[in-house]
């Protein structure tokens, strides 16, 4: 009987011990690994081209030329389809604060740019990247892998957005208008403190126009649509006015140029605000180191006619001069 009894407690005990080690097994177990945590930000919606408001609120209102205008036996425009995909660029990647730099090498004043990997000689002669960016003035961007010889050249006066580095001799950039992330010389690099660029010159090579746009609260406003001419290829003294998007870099309000090949000053240019290399948005040249200021000339508006310069009326490059400050305006170049 006793021994009947103790087998019963036996079988009762390993009952009991089997449903603890099933109910522990059942019982999920969080470690680290299987914690999710999800983020509570709520996703940033991209900002397209079709958001963007562009409302005409004219602050200069003189050579004011309509969105579409004949010229010859052909029509004219305004790219603002064009202007909404560069505005909309700029408007998402201002969203986090972060340095923007200016790339610098006026007349190599920071030095000569080593030779890219790839370079060939172009129609002016002087050596070129993959790009048709110059060697002359241009500053030499490196792979974040190799630092041993520049990928490609940068342009004087264009915007890059700067990122960390520990390096004392380097720093990171990401280029805006051809995207790109670089280690650059620190030498060719002026940080700037801008956050958020509120005033754009546009400058269209196709039309042989100028718009310039203000940003406001929730919307881009017109404060100008005026005819310009802008640089023309001609070996070796005249350049294509570069496409791309620069930072207003000096002014002057005379930029004095001269006869092509000499030392000689052949005349000036007034309200002269430098973006790129030798490239200035300025008023009427005068073919007159002491002669007064043109306002207007026929030729504004029609084909190439300028060195790399963007020609304007006088009154109208006054204006930029006077509305765009250094480092904080920016001047883009499209086709």
């Amino acid at each position: 009987m006793r021994q009947n009894y103790f087998i019963l407690i036996l079988i009762l005990l390993f009952s009991c011990t089997s449903g603890e080690k099933k109910s522990q097994v059942e019982l999920p177990v969080l470690t680290e690994d299987s914690v999710v945590i999800r983020d509570s930000k709520p996703e940033i919606k991209e900002i397209l081209p079709a958001d963007i408001k562009i409302n005409k609120e004219l602050t200069y209102d003189q050579y004011t030329l309509e969105d579409t205008y004949p010229y010859k036996d052909t029509v004219r425009e305004f790219q603002w389809d064009k202007i909404r995909e560069v505005l909309a660029k700029l408007e998402n990647i201002q969203r986090e604060p972060q340095p923007w730099g200016i790339l610098q090498n006026r007349k190599n004043r920071n030095g000569e740019a080593p030779l890219v990997a790839n370079w060939i000689r172009n129609e002016y002669k002087n050596v070129a990247d993959s790009l048709g960016i110059e060697r002359f003035q241009g500053i030499p961007l490196y792979l974040l892998t190799d630092s041993v010889l520049p990928v490609r050249y940068g342009r004087d006066g264009e915007l890059v957005r700067l990122t960390l580095s520990n390096d004392s001799n380097y720093i990171g950039a990401q280029t805006v208008h051809v995207p790109g992330s670089f280690m650059i010389p620190r030498k060719y690099v002026q940080v700037i403190d801008t956050i958020i660029f509120k005033k754009i010159a546009f400058v269209d090579r196709e039309n042989q126009n100028i718009t310039t746009l203000e940003r406001g609260d929730d919307t881009w406003m017109v404060r100008s649509m005026n005819p310009a001419t802008t640089g023309q290829h001609r070996p070796p003294y005249a350049n294509d006015t570069p496409l791309g998007i620069f930072v207003i870099q000096e002014k002057k309000d005379k930029m004095y140029y001269l006869v092509d090949g000499t030392s000689t000053i052949a005349g000036y240019a007034p309200w002269a605000s430098r973006f790129t290399n030798g490239g200035y948005i300025h008023g009427v040249p005068v073919n007159n180191p002491n002669g007064k200021i043109i306002e207007y000339s026929q030729t504004l508006g029609t084909i190439p006619r300028s060195h790399m310069c963007v020609r304007n009326a006088s009154s109208h490059a006054k204006f930029v001069y006077d509305w765009a400050a250094v480092g904080e305006g920016l001047v883009v170049v499209i086709e």
